[in-house]
């Protein structure tokens, strides 16, 4: 599956920190910032929750919904999530087929060495499950402004 603006946005269902399975349908009528990123308890992770977390309510003042991804477990999401206080789901892509279906999993090279692995995304979808916008390769420094700013114009 190829993934492009203005198509349908790949539909998926994965375990969510709350006990749910937690699929794109269900949140239909709703706008979604999908974000994908390595790994929980990692610096730049860390901070970006944290930014999403900070803007919050301002996302749901524009119908929108944050969701997270990232191949980390659910428990390790649950610790993340009560350390930092985050108040939306994080879902669980432990064979990171939803991030292969995004196109962000990807060959990583850290230290000299090559791995398979999350590049930072964001992607947004519409209220019927278009794909709106995507940011790859994110820099997470004023990456939520960006996405709030988007949201807010459309």
């Amino acid at each position: 599956m190829s993934i492009e603006i203005g198509k349908e946005a790949p539909a998926f269902k994965l375990p969510a920190n709350n006990g749910e399975e937690v699929s794109l349908a269900d949140f239909n009528g709703k706008k979604v910032v999908l974000y994908f990123y390595p790994k929980d308890m990692t610096p730049g992770c860390t901070t970006q929750a944290c930014d999403f977390r900070d803007f919050s309510r301002e996302f749901e003042q524009f119908n929108t919904v944050i969701l997270g991804v990232s191949p980390d477990p659910i428990n390790r999401h649950e610790k993340f999530i009560e350390k930092h206080q985050l108040p939306f789901l994080l879902l669980s892509d432990e064979n990171h087929k939803v991030a292969e279906d995004y196109e962000v999993w990807k060959l990583k090279k850290n230290f000299g060495k090559e791995y398979m692995g999350i590049e930072r995304s964001t992607f947004i979808i519409d209220e019927k499950g278009t794909l709106l916008k995507e940011w790859r390769k994110v820099r997470v420094k004023d990456h939520v402004n960006e996405v709030l700013n988007f949201i807010k114009e459309n």
